[in-house]
């Protein structure tokens, strides 16, 4: 069968079709010049399975969408400690070319926005790096990420950095701070190849969905970077990302995203997929218009806002069947505090006084409060005078310990 997924991206977009309002950037030439009814749309999940519809081959330059990935790769590259000595991470409730500083510190708010983005890229590889050394990083990084060679739209750089004197007065007043080391023209040049990288909807979903999956590219299965490097960039993409537009979009989407002006606009839902949208009309904010409606469908249609939160505990527990003298508890998905507890619950419920089996074939992992809570259960069971056992056939429940040394009996 043929999966409705992507049919069901089409549809979104064929609803959006007479969508005209907002207009192309037109400070930048080459964007000026942009086709406005370029319209694609992808997804791709965590498994690494990608849907796309309408114009996901076109390539347009990443722009701002560049700022969440080269901050997960000055983390890398020069730890947590440094990156945040030199930009924070609170929203700034700003334009994204606002030159907004912390009082005292004179850091950046965040690397969202332009003067955070452009101390961020300083910090790439390390002290000393040439330009070519941080766009080359940044380049690669970007195609590790989605899984092919990307370029650079090199017209698209030459038209940017030919008006660039805003970020070029932002670089030279975070010079004056001592936020950056290098040479503030250096740096802006480096920072608009960084935004020239072309991209297409796919290219992005995949990067989101890396971002979604933990740091681990979903298709190759190559971890590109910690878990906490992807949660880091996650909570700021969530805190700032949308600009002065970020209240709003959290809101009504839910989603942790990024934008640029070339019309792309990214998702990245943790745990499950990245979105991609790329439409050139922007609204007052530099944001797509026809790509935050989209969004905003699909976290309707598909429950994708964050905060609409899977009720673990009232799903963990799949089943629950006596016979041949035991009583086996069928567990699915992921098993957290309240899925434990929800396990917790029908163990103390039981009264069968039947020996009890906890089958985990459908449960995909747990975290260490989820494990500690079954091997709780499964110990007080015993302790009971009952006789406990594990079918584990992925060994989802490592070192099963009961807390004495002692093993439940193992099966599968």
């Amino acid at each position: 069968m043929r999966s409705p997924v992507g049919d069901y991206l089409q549809e979104v977009l064929d609803a959006l079709a007479d969508e005209r309002s907002g207009a192309v950037a037109d400070y930048i030439p080459d964007l000026a010049n942009a086709d406005p009814d370029v319209f694609g749309a992808a997804v791709t999940t965590v498994a690494g399975r990608t849907y796309a519809a309408g114009d996901d081959e076109v390539e347009f330059s990443i722009q701002s969408i560049s700022k969440p990935f080269a901050y997960a790769a000055a983390l890398l590259d020069r730890g947590k400690e440094t990156v945040l000595a030199a930009v924070g991470v609170e929203p700034s409730g700003e334009a994204f070319n606002e030159l907004s500083l912390e009082t005292g510190s004179r850091r950046p708010k965040n690397p969202m926005i332009n003067v955070g983005a452009i101390a961020t890229h300083d910090l790439l590889v390390g002290p000393g790096a040439s330009v070519a050394d941080k766009v080359e990083r940044a380049r690669e990084f970007f195609s590790a990420l989605a899984g092919r060679e990307l370029g650079i739209d090199e017209s698209v750089f030459a038209s940017e950095l030919a008006t660039a004197d805003r970020n070029l007065s932002i670089a030279h007043m975070l010079r004056n701070y001592g936020v950056l080391q290098d040479d503030p023209h250096e740096v802006v040049e480096g920072y608009t190849r960084q935004c020239s990288i072309t991209v297409t909807v796919g290219d992005l979903a995949v990067m989101g969905a890396t971002l979604a999956n933990g740091g681990v590219q979903p298709r190759t299965g190559e971890r590109l970077m910690p878990p906490e490097v992807a949660r880091q960039t996650l909570t700021v993409m969530a805190a700032a990302g949308m600009y002065d537009g970020v209240g709003e979009w959290f809101a009504t989407v839910g989603i942790p995203a990024k934008s640029g002006v070339a019309g792309g606009l990214l998702g990245a839902l943790p745990g499950q997929c990245g979105i991609a949208v790329v439409s050139p009309r922007l609204d007052a904010h530099g944001n797509s218009v026809r790509g935050i409606k989209v969004f905003q469908r699909l976290s309707a249609d598909m429950g994708m806002h964050l905060m609409d939160s899977v009720p673990y505990g009232s799903t963990v527990l799949r089943g629950v069947h006596t016979s041949g003298g035991e009583t086996v508890f069928e567990l699915q998905g992921v098993i957290q505090f309240s899925g434990g507890e929800a396990v917790l619950h029908g163990l103390e419920s039981d009264t069968s006084g039947t020996a009890v089996v906890l089958d985990l074939s459908r449960v995909d992992r747990m975290n260490d409060v989820g494990r500690r809570m079954l091997l709780e259960g499964l110990r007080r069971m015993r302790l009971d005078g009952r006789a406990v056992a594990l079918i584990d056939p992925d060994r989802v429940l490592p070192d099963p310990d009961l807390g004495d040394g002692t093993l439940p009996e193992i099966r599968g």
